[in-house]
């Protein structure tokens, strides 16, 4: 059985669960965990277990999983009216079809243009431009100071990393950023730049994260605090 991209459908005490099963060559056991992105279920299985014993499992698991789904942040549609905390201030985003422009930030609103039913894909395209037009200065300027040039910065939705680096000194960053605290995404930035002198997570490199005098300790906690929460966005 191949990997199943589409969710199938369990009723679990009376509310729906997208169950996504998956098979890995390597897996000793079936593994349940929850499906954050769906509000569902992931069932990974070993290559001799059967799809009705992924089924079974997350019959017997329900309460489990029930219970982990209802702690789980609401999703935050990108629609008139929704807050988003645009460097970690809340901003309400206000539709107006009269709008020329794509968008403007003003005080605490940012007000879109365009037919509302293009709005989500306005408003996640103007999100990315902010976070990059935000990025690129601080990591140049870092860069600068470390004697090391950059390749090319891009912003993408990556889920399981804020940013990375590549061996040729391109650097690559979550769009999402935009929404953390400016602390926040320094350090982020101070993170992948230092990668440009070192490709490891040694002594060395961390000494060169502190001396952009960013806030190391804190910003990581923040992010694994707020990382769940920040992907409930669009």
């Amino acid at each position: 059985m191949k990997n199943s991209d589409a969710a199938q459908i369990m009723n679990l005490a009376g509310r729906d669960v997208p169950v996504r099963i998956r098979r890995n060559a390597r897996a000793k056991r079936i593994i349940l965990r929850i499906d954050n992105d769906n509000e569902g279920a992931i069932v990974t299985l070993p290559s001799r277990a059967s799809e009705r014993e992924a089924l079974l499992l997350v019959q017997e698991k329900s309460d489990w999983l029930l219970s982990r789904l209802e702690k789980l942040p609401r999703k935050i549609p990108f629609e008139d009216g929704a807050q988003i905390p645009l460097l970690g201030e809340e901003h309400v985003v206000c539709h107006d079809p009269d709008l020329k422009a794509v968008a403007i930030k003003a005080e605490n609103t940012i007000k879109m243009g365009g037919r509302p039913e293009h709005l989500a894909r306005r408003l996640g395209d103007w999100l990315r431009k902010e976070a990059k037009a935000e990025i690129q200065p601080r990591a140049q300027t870092m860069a600068a100071e470390l004697d090391r040039k950059i390749g090319r910065i891009t912003v993408r939705d990556t889920k399981s990393r804020w940013g990375s680096c590549a061996p040729n000194g391109n650097l690559s960053f979550c769009w999402r950023l935009i929404l953390t605290p400016e602390w926040v995404l320094d350090y982020v930035v101070a993170h992948e730049v230092s990668h440009l002198r070192h490709m490891d997570h040694s002594a060395a490199f961390w000494q060169t994260v502190a001396g952009f005098d960013v806030q190391v300790e804190a910003a990581r906690a923040w992010l694994n605090t707020n990382a769940e929460q920040l992907q409930r966005y669009g």
